[in-house]
């Protein structure tokens, strides 16, 4: 299992990083996309409804928000107001997660859906546009994976204390350290590597590295309600799209916030 997992990820990261090299913005728009077409597919299974024809229509729905909020987006300030939106709605799935993990129905997660996909396929693609687009890109996708990586190894050895058992057993504070300690080594790597100044930078990847766990947490929480292990099994060993991508929903969007923080966007 751990090397079926291991040898999907190498093959994930290799094709990732040969799209961010060769292809056009435009065509890594539109992979992006197709990304968030298969994680709306797969979140509507969270709905609990047997019809695939609903299910199209979800994801169609889905499609129809996500090229609104890219239409309004072209202009950098509705942009930055659709983020802090989408930073308020991961602030509320936190509290839905400490508070009331209980409570998820099959209309919270159609909701829920519109605010994890949409906004995060939106930050991707604005992402690409930005003079060093493939740059941070491949920066927020390492940082992110190595959060996971350090919370899957170090978890798996020494884990002991749940962080939220009652929406994702497996997973421990003690993981949630080691992810934390592995992503903050690549975010100082990416200061100097940007010339970003230490604090501010910092501060900012690590709230990024904080949405993440959230993102993750999120899907587990409606996984855990639909009564699904996995999103999806279409990823040895890993399952489905969204269980790559859950950490991402949350990361994108805090990050291109955070460089309009910064100054570097807009």
């Amino acid at each position: 299992m751990l090397r079926e997992r291991i040898v999907t990820a190498l093959i994930i990261g290799a094709v990732l990083i040969a799209i961010l090299l060769w292809a056009s913005p435009h065509i890594v728009q539109v992979l992006f996309a197709l990304l968030l077409l298969a994680g709306a597919w797969e979140w509507s299974a969270f709905l609990r409804t047997a019809s695939n024809g609903r299910r199209a229509l979800y994801v169609l729905f889905i499609a129809a928000v996500t090229a609104v909020g890219w239409l309004v987006s072209k202009d950098v300030h509705a942009e930055r107001e659709l983020l802090f939106v989408s930073s308020f709605w991961w602030l509320a799935a936190l509290v839905w997660i400490l508070f009331l993990p209980g409570r998820a129905n099959s209309v919270g997660a159609a909701v829920a859906g519109v605010f994890v996909l949409a906004p995060a396929g939106i930050s991707l693609g604005r992402l690409i546009e930005l003079p060093e687009g493939r740059s941070l890109v491949f920066f927020l996708f390492l940082m992110v994976v190595s959060a996971d990586i350090g919370a899957f190894l170090i978890g798996r050895r020494w884990g002991r204390v749940k962080l939220a058992p009652r929406v994702s057993p497996g997973k421990t504070w003690e993981g949630v350290l080691g992810g934390v300690a592995l992503a903050a080594l690549i975010a100082v790597v990416g200061s100097v590597a940007f010339g970003m100044p230490w604090v501010p930078f910092l501060s900012m990847c690590a709230l990024v590295i904080a949405g993440s766990i959230v993102g993750d947490l999120t899907e587990s929480l409606f996984k855990r309600f639909a009564g699904l292990k996995d999103s999806g099994s279409i990823l040895p060993g890993h399952g489905g799209i969204l269980d790559r991508i859950d950490s991402m929903t949350a990361a994108a969007p805090l990050f291109l916030l955070g460089l309009h923080s910064l100054g570097l966007r807009g």
